[in-house]
């Protein structure tokens, strides 16, 4: 054996010598799905007449002429959730939170995707036109109904395992910030059936999605951070 061979190596992680840049094209999309959704469902709130914030589930954009973008949204934000999961999985593949971090955001971008292709009914008078109430709940209805809670479910749990993560990592900040989206993913249930409660569960959203767009950040920061050695195996 030659000095040099017995020189110790640094091998880089196995998605770094699979190819960085898709890994890190996959994170991207992530960082950008959260501030998309949010941007794109506030300027609706915005603009759409007759929805209130008070009694309307943002859902609800989905319907009526305009409702094409909101179901845009969903779906674009949900794929680009579904690719970064793709992208945490390289990121931390053999690491810690690196097998259900990413099937939970995974679930989590398929729950948007499922919300946008199964519309939610009219409720509360919106869109304009439609009768007060809940009204008359259809198959696709109540296929719509499914997807919010799984959703929440589904980044709340993601939530704790990347507190975990960051918490054996001496992360505190970061853990501590992913303990905190997850109470406020859970603050909502206190206005259930009441006034505002939609508007909770926006700001909810918000807080939840925004958590998810600066994990993928963060784990875009550590790719950048890895640099190789003299003598780094290269395959």
């Amino acid at each position: 054996m030659t000095q040099a061979s017995a020189r110790p190596v640094a091998v880089a992680p196995a998605e770094v010598r699979a190819g960085p840049g898709v890994t890190r094209a996959l994170l991207a999309g992530g960082v950008v799905a959260g501030p998309l959704f949010v941007t794109v469902v506030f300027a609706q709130a915005a603009l759409r007449d007759g929805f209130d914030f008070k009694w309307h589930p943002l859902s609800l954009l989905s319907l009526g002429g305009p409702g094409w973008i909101q179901i845009a949204n969903f779906i674009v934000t949900g794929a680009l959730y579904a690719g970064c999961a793709v992208g945490i999985r390289r990121a931390l593949r053999g690491g810690r939170g690196g097998t259900w971090g990413p099937r939970l955001i995974g679930v989590f971008g398929a729950c948007l995707i499922w919300a946008g292709v199964f519309p939610p009914d009219p409720y509360e008078g919106f869109p304009p036109g439609t009768p007060d109430g809940p009204g008359h709940m259809t198959w696709h209805g109540l296929l719509h109904s499914v997807a919010p809670p799984l959703a929440f479910l589904a980044l709340s749990v993601a939530c704790l395992v990347f507190a975990r993560r960051f918490g054996k990592l001496r992360e505190w900040s970061w853990m501590a910030g992913s303990l905190a989206v997850w109470l406020v993913l859970a603050s909502p249930d206190l206005l259930f059936g009441r006034a505002w409660f939609a508007l909770a569960l926006a700001l909810a959203a918000a807080v939840g999605w925004g958590w998810a767009s600066l994990l993928a950040a963060r784990l875009m920061a550590e790719l950048r951070g890895w640099q190789p050695t003299e003598g780094v195996e290269r395959t």
